[in-house]
């Protein structure tokens, strides 16, 4: 395959037929039929978990790995990557830390032979001021160093060299850099921007780092474990992932030290997680590249093989990109012909790159997300990357704005072996607005949904246990008469239930002392 440089009009007839694939391209396999997902608050979610065992530790679950030049400083390359899915921003008071047990690391393999050459390794440290409270913090949280933010997390970032998977050097290029925290609420946090900026620091050697929580950027319906909606796209376009948040570790660097050299500026990107086991080994549980590779390419049986295996044994896993079973799927509930196989060019796609794009000389399949650092960013990205002339995104590299569920599931269904078509699950962006410099990923949602109380205005704790009824509220009629009304019904009501009880209790005990029975 070569690199693709038409223009497309977007979305036709087809549009929303993908979205009966982006669930479980995006969720981890068409098995979890009849799960459904929610808006934060209204149910539980189906979530980026991709194999069984890493489903029951979100703290080292990998959701989602981003690399691009850096748009705004195009001699750069920022690499994003995100832990810990599906945060409901209100789930206090422990909310969403990094796991001190944890290496998170993130891999570079410049070389195109499936083994990595560079290491960042990210290592978190806990600490809590007051153990004699039960909160997150004691106060309002104006600055990372602030008394009242009683959980801080502290981490370390190490630069590993490596020759053929042995450590040549280890530089620590950040050293006790806190991470920004859970974003509780408006009270907690009135500017919680403030916050996440003092969390972006320098580090040794030029570029910048930065760990803590931020809107998932990843967007998509996932809504589709209902028998793949059973053949009915009523219902579609839904962002599943609006309002959670993410774990999220970003670096920017410059390029000259991540790429071999200019001839050959093609790097490979997989993130990692391990964690000690029983007997104190560090273990490898989670993986990501390529966006939906586990989740919907790798059957269930091999899930959490994936998950603890290394690009360079991907050989195991190449008969499910060149037999995949999404398309037979397809077939089966949509009557979409499957394209022939063996699926040569999804090999492409998600083990060597792109020839004339992003393929590295004598490159060795494995699944990694290809980065071709010479590429230069695009003034106006488009969501479909490389199938839409824009070489800048996906599948060269990852940026957060493209949209990896229409990308993939057009590759799936042909596209690239002239079988064009325009599937798309009808979500093209995310709900929030990503940023124009580093970090780059938008502000996480708050814990705080609705306005805050304003002190001296007559609300009280007697509001609150009112179901939250304001006198004076707008909408109550325009004063305080009908709500306080309906606290005053309320009132009697609770008053006369606690006297029919208490009548209930005198009738039975009066029963019982005449020996009166039925």
């Amino acid at each position: 395959m070569t690199a693709i440089a038409r223009s497309r009009a977007g979305l036709r007839g087809k549009r929303g037929l993908a979205t009966l694939v982006c669930g479980a391209l995006a969720a981890g396999g068409l098995a979890a039929a009849g799960v459904t997902a929610l808006e934060p608050g209204a149910a539980d979610a189906a979530s980026h978990r991709e194999a069984p065992l890493i489903s029951g530790q979100p703290q080292y679950d990998t959701t989602d790995v981003y690399a691009f030049v850096s748009p705004d400083k195009p001699d750069s390359t920022t690499i994003v990557a995100d832990w810990l899915p599906f945060e409901e921003p209100a789930g206090g008071p422990t909310f969403y830390p990094f796991a001190d047990d944890a290496q998170y690391d993130v891999h570079i393999d410049n070389d195109g032979d499936a083994q990595g050459d560079l290491l960042y390794r990210w290592t978190f440290d806990t600490k809590t001021k007051n153990g004699d409270t039960f909160l997150y913090n004691t106060g309002p949280v104006t600055s990372l160093d602030d008394p009242d933010l009683n959980v801080t997390q502290t981490y370390d970032l190490e630069l590993i060299k490596l020759k053929e998977q042995k450590v040549v050097s280890t530089t620590k290029i950040a050293d006790d850099v806190p991470a920004a925290p859970s974003h509780v609420g408006k009270a907690s946090m009135p500017d919680y921007k403030k916050l996440r900026d003092q969390a972006v620091r320098q580090v040794k050697g030029g570029g910048s780092t930065f760990a803590g929580q931020a809107d998932d950027p990843f967007f998509a319906d996932l809504r589709v474990f209902d028998l793949a909606y059973g053949a009915n796209l009523s219902e579609v376009g839904n962002d599943t992932l609006k309002g959670y948040n993410v774990n999220t570790v970003a670096l920017q660097v410059p390029t000259a030290e991540i790429r071999q050299s200019g001839k050959q500026p093609t790097v490979g990107i997989w993130s990692t997680t391990q964690r000690k086991n029983a007997s104190g080994k560090w273990t490898q549980v989670s993986r990501m590249g390529n966006p939906l590779v586990n989740e919907v390419v790798v059957p269930r049986k091999d899930k959490d093989k994936f998950n603890a295996s290394s690009p360079w044994n991907d050989a195991d896993f190449l008969k499910y990109v060149t037999k995949p079973e999404l398309p037979k799927i397809l077939e089966k509930i949509y009557k979409l012909k499957a394209p022939a196989e063996p699926r040569n060019d999804l090999v492409s796609v998600f083990l060597t790159g792109i020839k004339g794009l992003n393929q590295p000389p004598n490159v060795r399949p494995a699944e990694a997300l290809r980065l071709n650092t010479s590429v230069k960013p695009a003034d106006q990205p488009k969501r479909l990357g490389a199938l839409d002339g824009d070489n800048a995104g996906f599948p060269n590299g990852r940026r957060l704005t493209d949209d990896v569920i229409d990308i993939e599931l057009q590759a799936v269904e042909g596209e690239l072996t002239g079988n064009k078509n325009d599937l798309g699950d009808a979500v093209n962006a995310n709900d929030q607005k990503f940023g124009a410099s580093f970090p780059y990923v938008a502000l996480p949602t708050s814990g705080s949904r609705g306005p805050l109380a304003q002190g001296g205005g007559g609300s009280s704790a007697r509001d609150a246990l009112g179901g939250g009824a304001v006198p004076g509220r707008p909408g109550t009629g325009g004063g305080g008469d009908d709500t306080d009304a309906v606290l005053l019904a309320s009132g009697v009501a609770g008053a006369a239930g606690v006297a029919l009880v208490g009548l209930g209790l005198a009738w039975w005990r009066r029963r019982g002392s005449t020996g009166v029975s039925g």
